[in-house]
């Protein structure tokens, strides 16, 4: 055999060897990147959505959102297994106190612009869930015949509202101005749910109260509706707060808030669309 044929022999052997070994090797690689593969799916964000956090919400909310939020929580826990939304009601200007003084909580819902605007330091971005208007409520009957906002200036009847820092009793006093109706309260509450609560017991003839409150008091009182052209328009802005321990949960719930389900029960309740 000539040494030319003998060297090209000796080649193709080496090569063939070479090829020979690497064959596990690639084998090896191929399965190592198959299992990381996995795991990477495993643990992305897709994959972790898949499955809710369960989380345990606390939202401070305006005292005039109570009816309304409980049916909103329970329609949101329902379709988040896994989470649960506790509500702390109280007027606007006490929850703003409550997130200043660090009450541990997710998300707040205000009546106002006004006091959201002054906690931009502890809150995200906010956006108006919803808006309301002012109704006068009258004692059962309206014995006074009160038909306007002028009437309430006589002495005769006992007047409840709002303090003015409450955001009702903010909205009570500019309506009441620009009808230059001078009204002396027997008392100044704070929130819109114990002006109610006396007109309802008796203890007032009449006061101003968010249409969507009046409404649930059934024939305790009887509302009389405010003109656009005289009325105030509230509105609910909803943010969550930067110490909140669940902030991706709090984002989805206020997110939520705007949701075709979630308007619809706002509305259901008489709030007007955001």
């Amino acid at each position: 055999m000539s040494p030319m044929i003998l060297k090209r022999r000796r080649t193709a052997a080496a090569a063939l060897t070479a090829a020979a070994l690497l064959v596990p090797v690639l084998s090896a690689c191929g399965s190592s990147d198959g299992d990381n593969d996995v795991k990477a799916d495993a643990t992305s964000p897709a994959a972790a959505s898949a499955a809710p956090k369960a989380a345990n919400l606390t939202v401070l909310a305006a005292s005039s959102l109570t009816d309304v939020f409980k049916t909103a929580g329970a329609a949101y826990e329902k379709a988040h297994p896994g989470t649960k939304v506790t509500f702390s009601f109280a007027g606007s200007q006490e929850l703003a106190a409550q997130v200043k003084q660090g009450a541990p909580a997710d998300a707040l819902v205000t009546a106002d612009t006004k006091t959201m605007d002054g906690l931009k330091a502890e809150t995200n971005g906010a956006s108006v869930i919803a808006k309301n208007r002012l109704v006068i409520a009258t004692g059962k009957g309206n014995p006074f015949k009160i038909d306007e906002l002028k009437d309430l200036a006589d002495s005769k009847i006992k007047v409840v509202l709002a303090a003015p820092e409450v955001p009702v009793g903010r909205y009570s006093k500019q309506i009441l101005d620009a009808q230059k109706a001078e009204v002396k309260p027997v008392s100044q509450e704070p929130n819109v749910r114990a002006v109610l609560s006396k007109v309802e017991l008796g203890e007032a003839d009449a006061g101003l109260v968010y249409k969507t409150d009046s409404a649930k008091s059934g024939d305790k009182v009887v509302n009389v509706e405010i003109p656009d052209a005289q009325n105030a328009v509230a509105s609910y802005p909803a943010a969550t707060l930067k110490a909140s321990k669940n902030a991706e949960a709090a984002a989805a719930f206020v997110a939520w808030l705007s949701t075709p389900e979630a308007q619809k029960i706002l509305q259901d309740a008489g709030f007007q669309k955001a």
